[in-house]
């Protein structure tokens, strides 16, 4: 299989992929399949020759050997790494539809206007492709896991085996090679696949939690606009004096005016009393 070619179709989805998902498709890029083709494959290359058995019984280590390894890890992660990879393509052809789409949009509108403003952006049907993609991303990367721990009773690598299946003639002890070297590539591409599920939750966490986000700041505004054009703003506080003077020409005193009242009073009771 040409890894490359895989690779580079990845890479034309790391544009529309947040700060996570640009550490998901290093992780898979550098510490899955460069790993894979680099090294795991030419520690799996000798499995079936190096696998004997004490015995010179005819068919006995090849039926022990299937079922010790019923699939080869190596083909086991081969099959991960394409089908965890697969919705990512799947965002691909979604961006791909967008571009036609706005492309025809373009030549039937002469104003230079384009049907989505910022392509780089998931918007609409685009944000929903790119989370039901991550959730296919852990979903399949733990099925794997759970199939390799299933099939292997664990992720141990045994140095030793004992089988007792037909054509064998009695219990017989089968040497695995190098099960130091495989194991640890077992855990390595193990903890690789279990951070990757990490990156991919982290990613739908971050995903929705922005859009909720964005939802309740526009719902916000939303609701100021309404209550500013509802309800008219009145400035409550009186108007402040320009100067002291009109202040104090303002200004009237209490008694003054009392004063005054019982002047005038006084001056209707004489008129009466004249009268």
């Amino acid at each position: 299989m040409n890894w490359s070619a895989l690779e580079s179709l990845l890479s034309g989805v790391n544009k529309y992929s947040t700060a996570f998902g640009r550490v998901w498709l290093s992780m898979v890029v550098v510490f899955r399949i460069m790993v894979f083709v680099v090294a795991a494959q030419r520690v799996w290359g000798d499995e079936n020759k190096d696998f004997i058995c004490n015995t010179r019984q005819p068919g006995c280590t090849n039926i022990c050997y299937d079922s010790v390894f019923p699939i080869s890890h190596i083909r086991l992660w081969a099959l991960q790494l394409i089908f965890v990879t697969c919705p990512s393509f799947m965002v691909m052809a979604h961006v791909k539809f967008r571009e036609e789409k706005d492309r025809k949009y373009t030549t039937t509108h002469t104003d230079g206007t384009h049907l989505y403003s910022n392509p780089g952006k998931k918007r609409g049907g685009l944000w929903w492709t790119y989370l039901i993609s991550l959730v296919f991303k852990a979903g399949l990367d733990a099925g794997f896991l759970y199939i390799l721990y299933r099939i292997y009773e664990g992720y141990d690598m045994p140095r030793l085996t004992k089988c007792s299946l037909e054509p064998c003639p009695n219990t017989v002890d089968c040497y695995i090679s190098r099960p130091t070297e495989k194991k640890i590539f077992t855990l390595f591409m193990v903890v690789t696949s279990a951070v990757c599920i990490f990156m991919c939750i982290i990613e739908m966490l971050y995903l929705i939690c922005k859009r909720c986000q964005k939802i309740f700041r526009v719902r916000v505004n939303h609701e100021r606009q309404v209550f500013a054009q509802n309800h008219e703003l009145i400035n409550l506080a009186p108007p402040r004096p320009q100067s002291r003077s009109q202040s104090r020409a303002q200004w009237v005193d209490p008694t003054m005016t009392s004063t005054q009242n019982l002047s005038k009073e006084k001056n209707g009771e004489m008129a009466t009393s004249k009268l």
